[in-house]
């Protein structure tokens, strides 16, 4: 408020010291207009009306109490002002309607992404997810893990596709993954069960939308054990997690990765299970593609892999998580044009055992026996 007040003062100060002549009154209008860019409606009014009494002083003095002028004088500044005024109020509008929109964004992510654990069985975990699209938190982009009875199960994925159908195709992967996860014994069989729920859902969406058929999901199904230093990998076209296995990054690319949701088969036995290391002390980071290909100002996609090697992995998953966004924030400048959702998982290492000499150099990380 000190800035209208400033100006009202100043120029009814100034137009007490001016020749009457020079009539200043009509600068007061300057006091309600820039009050309304950061104030309320109603206060807007009140300082209005204050520079109207302004007003009368400033005219009371340039001897125009009993002219024609006088009226015209307030007249223009109550009806700028009015104007104004409905702006503002048709702006506090927008913004209740935006803060409610948010709100109901937030609770649709909450319902949808639900806040992943940080602590799973013997695993620490956490997760991130940024929308590309102003103002939403949710968008094609998913990820869920639940618990089973002697081990920890994840899902991440990308929706073909953006605004509400993606919304609604992610959704429908993650609640039948979430009841699903807990009724099969291995991850082929869980992945053929999703495969065959998706279907269901894409047909019944056909009949009002005939291009819903050509809607897909790539998704990584990820399993950890409670008891056994590995992590099996079922993927379904989507990008290869990182593994920082004793001190080495690496990606776990799959030998034969399945279609897409959406397009893959009925069967356990059309997708393959990749077992690899992860013992004590090792970290997963899994993620969607609006990571690799995210790009700066000269289009240059981020080099996820090459500057994987230069973040701190030996903190807790958070920290990783926050390090790779900076990272990403710095090459594209803060600017995403995908949906980006990243999870970290990592095994604590055992109190006082050291991890051990690095491994030899392999073509691809070493495989143990599911």
């Amino acid at each position: 408020m000190s800035l209208p007040a400033g100006l009202i003062a100043a120029i009814t100060l100034a137009g007490a010291f001016a020749p009457v002549a020079i009539h200043l009154s009509p600068l007061l209008v300057a006091a309600p207009t820039s009050t309304a860019a950061f104030a309320r409606a109603r206060v807007t009014a009140c300082v209005a009306l204050v520079a109207s009494a302004a007003m009368l002083v400033v005219d009371r003095h340039d001897g125009l109490l009993h002219s024609s002028i006088l009226p015209i004088h307030i007249g223009s500044l109550l009806a700028v002002s009015g104007f104004v005024i409905a702006a503002r109020t048709l702006h506090d509008r927008d913004l209740r309607e935006l803060h409610e929109v948010r709100a109901v964004s937030e609770a649709a992510q909450r319902v949808l992404l639900r806040p992943i654990p940080e602590r799973m069985g013997p695993l620490r975990v956490a997760s991130v997810y940024r929308a590309a699209a102003a103002h939403a938190l949710v968008g094609g982009d998913l990820f869920g893990a639940t618990r089973t009875d002697h081990a920890t199960r994840l899902l991440i994925g990308d929706v073909r596709g953006k605004g509400l159908p993606a919304v609604e195709d992610a959704s429908s992967l993650l609640g039948a993954f979430r009841e699903a996860a807990h009724h099969h014994a291995t991850l082929p069989a869980l992945a053929a069960s999703l495969e065959l729920s998706l279907e269901r859902h894409l047909a019944q969406l056909t009949e009002a939308d005939p291009e819903a058929g050509e809607r897909f999901i790539t998704a990584l199904l990820v399993e950890v054990p409670d008891d056994a230093g590995i992590v099996r990998v079922v993927s379904c076209g989507h990008p290869p997690p990182l593994l920082r296995h004793r001190g080495r990054v690496m990606a776990l690319e799959a030998r034969r990765p399945a279609p897409p949701f959406g397009l893959a088969g009925h069967s356990p036995d059309d997708y393959h299970l990749d077992v690899f290391v992860f013992g004590a002390g090792d970290t997963l980071l899994l993620y969607t593609d609006g990571a690799i290909e995210a790009r700066n100002a000269s289009g240059d996609f981020y080099p996820l892999h090459e500057r994987a090697g230069t973040w701190d992995w030996e903190g807790p998953p958070d920290e990783l998580l926050r390090l790779v966004g900076e990272d990403l924030d710095a090459h594209t400048g803060q600017r995403l044009d995908d949906d980006l959702a990243m999870v970290a998982v990592q095994r604590p290492p055992v109190p006082g055992a050291g991890q051990g000499p690095p491994p030899p150099r392999s073509p691809h990380p070493a495989e143990a026996a599911p």
